[in-house]
Order: structure tokens, then C-alpha cells, then sequence
């Protein structure tokens, strides 16, 4: 359903309907995957990363209202967090269960391809060579103990996000300039207001920013300054 929307949208010339904002942050998707990735000890493929974000990015682009707030970091937050949700529910549920989920996962790839169809627990039991009580024995041990929505596991100020280079004077900053970000949000510019969202909340690096706005690593570095001695400005009032 949610592909044949984003199809429909693009009779629409409407720049900020979903296919369109699909289409123009797809390579974000990737980006964030491969961040989250090296930044998380994790069993995950980024492949596997890469999928749950194109989810969740489909699902922010149906979302967005434009209130004059820019779709990048929203989206950013969005599949982020929809990353880390995966990877909790991943570690609550052991290397056997995550084992035997990629062992289901193929015999289902495979039977489909096979049927053109999706198969039967029937039809998988008998592909994995279990009787039916041993297959959903096994099926149970690939769901995670519980769930979180992604509004629930995302927040700023997680143990995921933290960064341990951080020393006190700076994370008092981040807190600070967070605070005030979301104050003053309308007293900056718009690509000022996205680096500030990108480099604190996001806690994406210079040149991890550079790439998501199409400039370089020392320009992003030069509008963060002048965002900040702005923002040092306005919170002096």
C-alpha cells in the first residue's frame, strides 16, 4: 500500500510529496546505515540496515507536514531511529534466535521464488525439515521480548547516541545548544537550523553532513560557527 502511494505521488508536482522525498534522501538512507553501523557493535548486516531505513524513510515521507522545517533531519530521525529499535530488539533476542531467524528468512526467500507466493507454515516446516511443533518452536525464538516504537527507542540523550570523547564542558554545550536549538529554531536560517540539528542531535560529523547538504567538510565547519555565535547570542538574552 505504501508503494503504491509513493507511486501515485509522483503524477503530483508537488516537490514535497512522498515519492519526491523518497527519491531526493534515498542516499541518506544509506549513509545513516553505514553510521550507525560502524559506530554500534552489532551482528546486523548493513544491508540489513540499509532495508529498515528505506522503510522508515517511506513511512516519514508519508508523515511530513511542512511547517517550515526541513525534511532531512526529520527523516534522519526517523531512520535512525528505526535502525537502533532493530537493534535492540536484535540484542534482546540472542545470537540463536538472530541465527535462526536468517535460516527462516532463506528457506522463506527460497520458497518464494519457488511458489511465487508466500509459503505455508506448512510448506516451511517441511523446507526446514521440522515437524509443525519444532517449527514454531523456532519461529518464537526469532521474535524479541517485548517491543518499542521508534519515538520510544530514539532520544537524544541515549547510551546509543552517547559520545564517549565527550568531555563534561561539551556535553553541558550539546544539552545547552539543544535546549536552544529548539527555542530558536525559527531565528535561523534554514540550513544553519539543519547543521545544528545534524551535528548535535543527530551527532553526524562534519564531513557526514557535508555529504548530506552537498557542501564540503571546512563550508559545514564555517555555518556551524556562525550558527553557534548566534546561538550563543540569542541564549544571552
Amino acid at each position: 500500500m505504501m508503494l503504491n502511494e509513493a507511486r501515485a505521488a509522483y503524477a503530483r508536482p508537488d516537490a514535497t510529496s512522498p515519492a519526491r522525498l523518497i527519491e531526493a534522501h534515498s542516499a541518506l538512507v544509506r549513509r545513516v546505515a553505514w553510521h550507525v553501523h560502524s559506530r554500534m557493535s552489532t551482528a546486523i548486516e548493513v544491508e540489513d540496515l540499509i532495508q529498515i531505513g528505506f522503510i522508515a524513510l517511506v513511512e516519514a515521507a508519508q508523515n511530513f507536514e511542512d511547517r517550515g522545517i526541513a525534511f532531512a533531519p526529520y527523516a534522519s530521525t526517523r531512520i535512525r531511529g528505526a535502525m537502533v529499535d532493530a537493534l535492540r530488539r536484535d540484542a534482546r533476542m540472542g545470537r540463536a534466535g538472530m541465527a535462526n531467524r536468517r535460516y527462516l528468512a532463506g528457506i522463506r526467500t527460497r520458497l518464494e521464488q519457488e511458489y511465487m507466493r508466500p509459503p505455508t507454515d506448512a510448506e516451511m516446516a517441511d523446507a526446514a525439515g521440522l515437524d509443525p511443533q519444532a517449527y514454531y518452536a523456532m519461529a518464537a525464538s526469532t521474535q524479541a521480548v517485548g517491543q518499542e516504537s521508534i519515538d520510544e527507542s530514539y532520544s537524544d540523550h541515549d547510551m546509543w547516541f552517547a559520545d564517549l570523547a565527550d568531555s563534561a564542558d561539551t556535553a553541558m554545550e550539546k544539552a545547552q545548544l539543544r535546549e536552544a536549538l529548539i527555542a530558536n529554531l525559527a531565528k535561523l536560517s534554514e540550513r544553519e537550523a539543519m547543521i545544528l540539528q545534524l551535528y548535535f542531535v543527530e551527532e553526524l560529523n562534519l564531513d557526514e553532513i557535508g555529504e548530506t547538504l552537498g557542501v564540503g567538510a571546512a563550508r559545514v565547519c564555517q555555518i556551524k560557527k556562525a550558527a553557534l555565535d548566534k546561538m550563543r547570542m540569542l541564549m544571552a538574552d
